[in-house]
């Protein structure tokens, strides 16, 4: 009996995990757009799954910061903030720049930066925002990996989902796809070449241009939707 409970809880717990990559997915590609509030019921509908089982996917995107609970409300994909951006961009430059300067010292850092870029190249030509998004993240995750730190890389397994989020929306104003790869050049010219002073300042350097350009970016749609708020209404066709 004993056994068959340990089973029963180890298939309970990929069919949660099964949901949350399912949803992770969804909600990382903009499928699910920010702010959409999701219910227990619907989504235990739509996958079949238990409302329980729904629950511990829902709780286990919450830990990686996708989505909220809101008291009486249920559960809300999250919406990033300028002060979000703002976490994310300084806490990346920190992080990604001590893996950076690692990463400049190992000794297949060229070849794997190379594999790396070129599928980010691919990617930007496809034009496929989810593929330019994990092409995007994998980059980054090599440089973290190359840096052989394995505290490092938990702590950026924390935030990895808000990252994708983070790259997702930053990618998305850019004005053309070519520009996604322009601002990759010197951090992936620094780590190839095996400078680590340099490496660490274009890894800080490129977290924190793009998340200034997407704090503006936030901070002006909110300017507008506040100035459309108080406009008064017009007049109606009498």
């Amino acid at each position: 009996m004993a056994a068959l409970k340990m089973v029963s809880a180890v298939a309970k717990r990929s069919l949660d995990k099964a949901a949350a990559d399912a949803l992770r997915q969804a909600i990382v590609s903009g499928e699910v757009q920010p702010g959409t509030r999701l219910t227990e019921m619907e989504i235990a509908a739509q996958f079949e799954l238990s409302r329980g089982t729904i629950r511990a996917a829902l709780q286990r995107l919450m830990g990686e910061g996708l989505i909220v609970q809101r008291p009486y409300s249920g559960w809300e994909v999250a919406t990033l903030t300028s002060h979000d951006v703002w976490e994310l961009y300084t806490l990346r430059a920190s992080l990604e720049g001590l893996a950076a300067r690692l990463a400049a010292s190992h000794p297949d850092r060229r070849a794997r930066m190379e594999i790396a870029f070129d599928a980010l190249k691919a990617a930007a030509d496809s034009g496929d925002g989810r593929e330019i998004t994990e092409a995007d993240l994998s980059l980054h995750k090599t440089i973290v990996s190359l840096a052989g730190h394995s505290r490092l890389a938990s702590q950026y397994d924390v935030v990895e989902q808000q990252v994708r989020m983070f790259m997702a929306s930053s990618n998305a104003i850019l004005p053309r796809s070519a520009m996604l790869i322009e601002n990759h050049v010197p951090l992936v010219t620094a780590v190839s070449e095996g400078d680590p002073d340099l490496a660490e300042r274009c890894a800080s350097v490129h977290s924190t241009s793009s998340g200034e350009i997407l704090v503006r970016h936030l901070e002006a749609q909110q300017h507008t939707h506040a100035g459309e708020a108080a406009e008064p209404p017009k007049p109606g066709w009498r």
